[in-house]
């Protein structure tokens, strides 16, 4: 153990810091920071950054590679940090992302590190994974929940999902918000766009995330403002291509590719009069927060996580003759409109705050240091034979 009250935590199974890819990174580079602040030693496992450097924004960094095929290189870069921290001086907890990972937990365990596990969406319905896909992480779910100390779930879906499955309890830890209260509207003029004069949908182009039906649902509406398309599908060109199908001949769609460029993608979900969110298989999705965060409107797919990230507040659609309404509503009330955003970003700045997220994440790794397991009873847990 740590002296006095800093612990060492070790951080594992993510791309690692500086944040340059998804929620996961960004979660660790905002909460690891946080509890470096506080005092604590928070080492951090990363691949492929273009920093090399040992320390960034007062964690530690350890840079190990991965295998360069996608289907095993979160795998092997988890495989090489597991074997790593349990060679080095044992560390008071260990947060571990992505279920997937699960396999290496018996490592930890081996070396008595009290590891909680975070276990994102539901990644087996996702269309991107094969049968063999979709069933490792199925037995990767049930393996973690037998296998961890603590489980995090990042939504009360998710952990509705577990309680559901497995009858096990889980830490419910949200992500937080970036709030923006000001940005310049220069970037966006570089695309010929205008403060609050289009609609924008930021997403990887996969069925689940349901893009083309935004697409398809606008193409059929009256909407006079552009529709801006942010994304890229690395490993879905049939889907890709559909979209691209829907948006032909429309000059009102503007599918821009993937935008990796930081500042660009603030101004542009901070200008845009609606954001427009598909997501329908994760829990509490962090593109969805950044728009809340600038103030922007949304309409979102009408599953449980996207009602309860925004408490009800917006126009959902489920076909897409509502995405069609929903657009038409949003431009003949502009007005409303942006009121609908503020409420967002009031709901952002409240219920989705970085530091609640430290503290809940510092309060469970004290609670695994002092050796208190969430769930002891579901080593033997197994999955109910009912779908979720």
């Amino acid at each position: 153990m740590s002296k006095g009250n800093a612990l060492t935590i070790a951080m594992v199974g993510t791309r690692g810091v500086p944040a340059a890819y998804g929620g996961f990174e960004t979660a660790v580079e905002e909460v690891g920071r946080r509890l470096s602040d506080r005092g604590h030693d928070v080492v951090v496992y990363t691949r492929g950054s273009e920093s090399r450097a040992k320390k960034y924004l007062g964690m530690r960094v350890v840079h190990l590679p991965a295998v360069p095929v996608k289907q095993i290189e979160t795998l092997s870069h988890t495989g090489f940090s597991a074997l790593h921290l349990i060679s080095r001086r044992r560390p008071d907890a260990a947060f571990v992302f992505n279920a997937a990972n699960s396999p290496f937990l018996p490592l930890l365990r081996l070396r008595r590190v009290p590891t909680a596990l975070h276990m994102d969406g539901l990644e087996w319905r996702r269309s991107k994974w094969g049968p063999r896909g979709k069933a490792y992480y199925r037995w990767a779910e049930q393996f973690g929940v037998r296998t961890a100390d603590a489980l995090i779930a990042d939504a009360p879906g998710i952990a509705d999902y577990y309680t559901h499955q497995f009858q096990v309890p889980t830490e419910m830890i949200r992500y937080g918000a970036p709030i923006l209260d000001a940005v310049a509207d220069g970037r966006i003029e570089e695309l010929g766009l205008a403060p609050g004069g289009y609609h924008l949908v930021v997403a990887r182009f996969e069925p689940e995330n349901h893009v083309r039906e935004i697409v398809e649902g606008y193409r059929r509406s009256t909407a006079a403002l552009p529709l801006v398309v942010v994304g890229s599908a690395p490993y879905s060109s049939d889907y890709t291509q559909s979209i691209h199908d829907a948006a032909a001949g429309d000059d009102r769609i503007r599918l821009v590719g993937g935008v990796y460029d930081q500042e660009l993608l603030d101004a542009l979900y901070f200008h845009a009069l609606t954001y427009d969110h598909g997501h329908s298989v994760g829990g509490t999705n962090p593109s969805l927060l950044r728009a809340m965060g600038a103030a922007t409107a949304v309409i979102a797919f009408d599953v449980p996580f996207n009602r309860e990230v925004l408490a009800d507040d917006g126009w959902f659609f489920t076909s897409v003759d509502d995405v069609a309404a929903s657009f038409e509503s949003a431009e003949s009330d502009a007005s409303g409109t942006r009121a609908a955003g503020t409420r967002a970003q009031e709901r952002a700045r409240d219920a989705f705050r970085w530091d609640d997220v430290a503290d809940a994440y510092e309060n469970l790794a004290r609670s695994l240091a002092a050796k208190k397991s969430i769930h002891r009873l579901a080593r033997k847990a197994r999955r109910r034979a009912e779908e979720w």
